[in-house]
């Protein structure tokens, strides 16, 4: 993967814990529809300050016909390059400079249900904020790691070397090859750090704690507490005792089958591609031939000889289908088999400590 030194001048995004609040709410709310909105801040010392942010408007599926556009997901997902919300955008952070706040748009923000947000949606609205500002970044929320109480957010960016040939629509064989741009390269990943103000926290350390018991005996003297120090109770959880496989783990297992279909189906579209350009480069090489001899026995009785280019008239060569789609799917099996591994690790060790009992004796 790219250094993400050398495609941006920061090095680590931070986020407001506010801003965070508001990203998992709306995310939360319209799940399993995506959601996208706008986040704005200021880059200060090699660190994105990410310090508000806001949703896109909905768009109300009632009043739209026909086709794609029938699909939420869909819409939603192409929210941030469409006109209208090009124009809210502006708009909202003309009325943010209004009252002082700060108003650099830095990106976006998407959710994702496991890990699944590689696609062309993805690429093409980070593309969009990219290639007007460099120091912008997309955030994604996976609301289904979220659920299990451990927050997913996570911050990436495209790569330079993506952005050039994304600008170009080469994607072919060829121009891969000379600029060996790999899946590895689509995108870089920054490490994301929740921030919260220093009001905030001192108010979360003053908050007091609730009592253990309802009628709390409190100690008489100091000597009370050196025979009878306080004893925090202990709450044992039996879930980590819980053997069965994580159901995320299976859900992420039938997603990572899927893509690997697809990308057997890519596969498969691209050596269909190379057969019929091999049939066709086959008949152009038996025409030229023939044109050859015809004119060898023209040039013989000394006639004019016929032009050998018709071929290119006469065939029409295959067009090679981008590999870009290809490209994003290895990127999303990676992705899934990155989820994969970090779920096995407590699979695996739980089944290994009952190995005994399992094995037959």
């Amino acid at each position: 993967m790219a250094d993400s030194s050398k495609d941006a001048p920061f090095k680590t995004v931070q986020v407001e814990s506010l801003v965070v609040m508001k990203i998992v709410k709306h995310c939360s709310n319209s799940f399993p529809t995506t959601a996208t909105g706008s986040i704005v801040g200021m880059d200060k010392d090699g660190v994105l300050e990410i310090t508000n942010t806001f949703p896109f408007p909905t768009v109300d599926l009632a009043n739209v016909e026909g086709g794609h556009q029938n699909d939420a997901s869909a819409l939603a997902a192409a929210a941030p390059r469409a006109k209208a919300n090009i124009i809210y955008q502006n708009d909202m952070i003309r009325h943010l400079k209004e009252v002082n706040v700060d108003a650099n748009n830095v990106g976006w923000y998407t959710s994702a249900t496991m890990g699944n947000f590689v696609n062309a949606s993805f690429i093409e609205n980070q593309y969009h904020y990219q290639r007007e500002n460099d120091r912008t970044v997309a955030l994604v929320h996976d609301v289904s790691r979220s659920s299990q109480g451990a927050l997913s957010l996570r911050a990436f960016k495209l790569t330079q070397n993506f952005m050039t040939a994304f600008k170009e629509g080469k994607f072919t064989t060829e121009s891969l090859q000379k600029s060996k741009l790999s899946f590895k390269d689509i995108v870089v990943e920054y490490p994301v750090h929740v921030h919260n103000s220093h009001l905030l926290t001192s108010y979360l350390h003053q908050l007091p704690s609730a009592p253990t018991d309802v009628d709390v005996t409190m100690p008489t003297s100091l000597s009370d507490l050196q025979r009878d120090p306080v004893k925090l109770p202990l709450y044992p959880s039996t879930d980590i005792l819980d053997l069965s496989i994580d159901p995320f783990l299976e859900k992420t297992c039938d997603l990572l089958l899927d893509s690997i279909e697809s990308h057997y189906t890519e596969l498969n579209n691209h050596q269909y591609y190379q057969r019929q350009l091999a049939r066709e480069q086959a008949k152009i090489t038996a025409w030229q031939t023939k044109r050859k001899a015809e004119n060898a026995a023209r040039v013989a009785a000394k006639q004019q000889p016929l032009p050998e280019d018709e071929w290119q008239r006469i065939f029409k060569l295959p067009q090679e289908p981008s590999r870009l789609e290809g490209m994003l799917n290895a990127k999303q099996v990676e992705q899934y088999s990155k989820q994969i591994d970090g779920f096995t690790a407590n699979v695996s060790a739980k089944m290994f400590a009952v190995r005994g009992n399992l094995l037959p004796e």
